[in-house]
C-alpha cells in the first residue's frame, strides 16, 4: 500500500513540475501557443524586466471588468526621445476572440527586443522610432474567451451588459456548456420534417435536404436552456458592443451602426486607449489587428469620404508590398469589404494624422487538405447555414474536418454526443469548437505571426527620413543675403499626411531662421528661374511639410552679419538644426 501511494505521489508531483513548466513565461516568447489574459501580462512585464535600457511599461487604463491595459514602449533613449522620432503604433483583440491578433503585437515586441543589436535591420528601425504596442485591447473579452465556455464568434464585445429582451434583466440567458467540455457547440433533434439529412459522405456533417427528400435533423440553436423561464433560449447573450464602432472619427449612433454605444468613447477602455494615442502625436503609422479574412483594410471606412490621391499613393506603397509579405491577402479600403463608422481607421487617419492598416489575420483557405492547393474546390449550390459548419459547402467542410482528423489532431470538431434537454429531451450537441473557425491551429501560428510583424517591420522603415541642407547663402546686397534651405525626405512616409497638412490638423512643420533680421521668406517654386512664393507674415517662421521620397526648398532674404542659425521642428518626423555664417 505504501509503495502504491509512494508511486501516486511521485506522479502527481511529475504532472504539477510538467504543468508549471507548460505555462511558464520565457524570453523569447514562445508562438506554437495561445496566451491568456493574464500570461500577455507576465509576457510584457517580463519583456520590460529582462529589457529595461529599451523599454516602458504603461497602465492605460482599466476595463469595465477592472483589468488593466498595458502598453510597452520600446525606444533606444541614447538615439532621442520617444517623443522626438516618428511613432508606430500597433494593437490587437480589439474583439475579445481575435486572440492571435494579440499574438502579433507580441510577436513584433519580442521581435524587436530580442533582435536588436543582433540584427542590422531591427538595429536601424529600433534606434530610428518609437514603439507603442498594446497587444490586448478588450482585456475582458479575451480573459473571457480562454476561460469560458465560448464559440469561436462569442465573446467578442466589451462587457458592457445589456437588457436585449427588454424584460428588464441583464444578460441573464446566453448560451450554456450543457455538456461542460469548455465549448459552446450546436444543438440538433431528429426530425424527420426537418431540413437537414446526414451527409452520406461524412456522418460528422449535415446537408439540407431536396425537395421531396425526407428530413433527418433540424438544427435548434448553438448550447443552451431557457435561463429565465420565457419561453425562449438564448435571447439574452452578452450585451454586443463593439468596441471598433465606439471612437470619435465619424461616430454613429446604434440605429445606424450597430454596436457603437451611447457615444463615443463611451467604453472605458476606447476612451484610455484614445487619450493614450493623443498624447504621443508622434505616431505616424499604426496598426490594428483583427482576426479573419487575409485582408489589409485602409482608411477611409466609408464610401462618402474620398481621400487625397498622394495620400493613396502613401498608403499603397505599404499595403501593395505587404501583398508580397502576406501572400494569399487582398488589400482595399476598408469601404470595399463594408460601410463602418466610429472605427479604430478613421479614427487615427482623421483625428489623429496617422496612417492606418487594419489585419485581418487568418485565411480559411489555408486549412486544406488535398493534393493541389492551387486548385480550388468545385463550387456548391448546397448551403449548409444553421449547422455549426465552418465551410460555405458541403466539399468545403468535408475538406475542413479531414483538415481536423488529419493536421488538427482532432482538436477542432466535437463528434455529436447525445443529451437530455430539459426543453427539448434526446437531442444531440457537436460541431466546431471556440478554437477553429476563426483561429489557426497552434501549429500555424508562427508563420502567421512573422509574416504580418515583417509588415509592420516595413512600414516601421518607412517613416520619415528627413535631411535639411542649407545649398547656398548669397551676398545680394549690403548685409542683406539670400539663404536657400532643402528638405528633403529619404521614405515613404510624409512629415505630414497630405489630409493633415491641408486641414491644419495639427501644428505643422516648421523651418525657424534666428540670429539675424528676416526681411522676406517662401517657398522656391522654380529653382532654375528664381521663382518664390512669398509668404505675408512673419517671415522668420516657415510652416511646410516634406512629401513621400520627395523634397521641398525654401528661401530666406536676411540682414545682418554673423552665425544664423536654422531649426527645422516636426511632430511626427523628429527635429533638426544647422547654422552657418553670413
Amino acid at each position: 500500500m505504501r509503495k502504491i501511494f509512494t508511486l501516486l505521489t511521485i506522479c502527481l508531483l511529475t504532472f504539477t513540475v510538467v504543468a508549471e513548466s507548460k505555462g511558464k513565461i520565457e524570453i523569447p516568447l514562445r508562438f506554437d501557443r495561445y496566451y491568456s489574459y493574464d500570461e500577455v501580462v507576465e509576457a510584457m512585464k517580463l519583456l520590460h524586466a529582462t529589457y529595461p535600457q529599451l523599454t516602458k511599461l504603461d497602465l492605460v487604463g482599466k476595463s469595465e471588468e477592472g483589468r488593466d491595459i498595458y502598453s510597452l514602449t520600446i525606444n533606444n533613449p541614447k538615439t532621442g526621445e520617444a517623443l522626438s522620432k516618428p511613432g508606430v503604433y500597433v494593437d490587437g483583440n480589439i474583439h475579445g476572440n481575435e486572440i492571435q491578433a494579440g499574438e502579433v503585437c507580441l510577436y513584433f515586441a519580442n521581435l524587436l527586443l530580442t533582435k536588436y543589436g543582433e540584427n542590422e535591420k531591427i538595429t536601424k528601425v529600433v534606434d530610428k522610432n518609437a514603439y507603442y504596442i498594446i497587444p490586448v485591447v478588450n482585456v475582458d473579452g479575451r480573459f473571457h474567451f480562454l476561460k469560458d465556455a465560448h464559440t469561436s464568434s462569442s465573446s467578442r464585445s466589451f462587457r458592457v451588459p445589456k437588457d436585449d429582451d427588454r424584460d428588464g434583466l441583464l444578460d441573464e440567458d446566453g448560451p450554456d456548456d450543457l455538456d461542460g467540455d469548455g465549448n459552446i457547440c450546436m444543438m440538433r433533434i431528429k426530425d424527420p420534417l426537418g431540413d437537414y439529412k446526414t451527409d452520406p459522405e461524412d456522418n460528422r456533417l449535415m446537408v439540407p435536404v431536396k425537395p421531396g427528400e425526407k428530413g433527418e435533423w433540424t438544427i435548434l440553436n448553438q448550447e443552451g436552456t431557457d435561463n429565465d423561464s420565457d419561453g425562449r433560449i438564448n435571447e439574452d447573450s452578452e450585451g454586443y458592443f463593439d468596441a471598433n464602432r465606439n471612437w470619435g472619427s465619424d461616430w454613429q449612433p446604434p440605429y445606424v451602426q450597430t454596436g457603437a454605444g451611447d457615444f463615443p468613447l463611451s467604453a472605458m477602455g476606447v476612451k484610455a486607449i484614445a487619450d493614450y494615442i493623443h498624447q504621443r502625436p508622434n505616431i505616424i503609422v499604426n496598426f490594428a489587428f483583427h482576426n479573419s479574412g487575409g485582408m489589409w483594410l485602409r482608411a477611409p471606412s466609408h464610401k462618402d469620404e474620398r481621400l487625397d490621391p498622394r495620400d493613396v499613393t502613401v498608403y499603397d506603397l505599404i499595403g501593395k508590398n505587404a501583398l508580397k509579405i502576406t501572400p494569399g491577402y487582398v488589400y482595399q479600403p476598408s469601404y470595399d469589404l463594408y460601410d463602418t463608422f466610429g472605427d479604430t481607421d478613421s479614427h487615427m487617419f482623421n483625428l489623429e494624422g496617422s496612417y492606418t492598416f487594419v489585419g485581418e489575420l487568418f485565411m480559411r483557405s489555408q486549412e486544406t487538405y488535398r493534393e493541389n492547393v492551387n486548385k480550388p474546390l468545385t463550387p456548391s449550390t448546397e448551403s449548409e447555414s444553421g449547422s455549426g459548419r465552418r465551410g460555405s459547402n458541403p466539399d468545403e467542410s468535408r475538406e475542413l474536418l479531414k483538415f481536423n482528423d488529419n493536421l488538427g489532431l482532432n482538436e477542432l470538431y466535437k463528434p455529436w454526443k447525445s443529451f437530455k434537454h430539459p426543453t427539448y429531451g434526446d437531442i444531440e450537441i457537436g460541431g466546431w469548437v471556440k478554437l477553429s473557425s476563426r483561429l489557426p491551429h497552434p501549429f500555424m501560428l508562427p508563420e502567421l505571426v512573422h509574416r504580418n510583424a515583417m509588415v509592420v517591420l516595413y512600414a516601421a522603415e518607412q517613416t520619415p527620413e528627413i535631411s535639411m541642407d542649407i545649398f547656398e547663402v548669397k551676398e545680394i546686397g549690403k548685409d542683406l543675403h539670400q539663404v536657400r534651405v532643402r528638405l528633403q525626405n529619404a521614405k515613404g512616409l510624409p512629415s505630414m499626411s497630405y489630409k493633415a497638412a491641408a486641414s491644419k490638423l495639427y501644428t505643422q512643420d516648421m523651418l525657424k531662421l534666428s540670429g539675424a533680421k528676416v526681411i522676406a521668406s517662401g517657398r522656391i517654386t522654380d529653382l532654375r528661374n528664381n521663382k518664390i512664393s512669398y509668404q505675408k507674415y512673419k517671415p522668420e517662421v516657415v510652416y511646410t511639410s516634406v512629401p513621400s521620397y520627395g523634397y521641398t526648398e525654401y528661401q530666406f532674404l536676411v540682414e545682418g552679419k554673423g552665425e544664423i542659425t536654422i531649426g527645422y521642428s516636426s511632430t511626427k518626423a523628429g527635429n533638426l538644426t544647422k547654422s552657418t555664417k553670413l
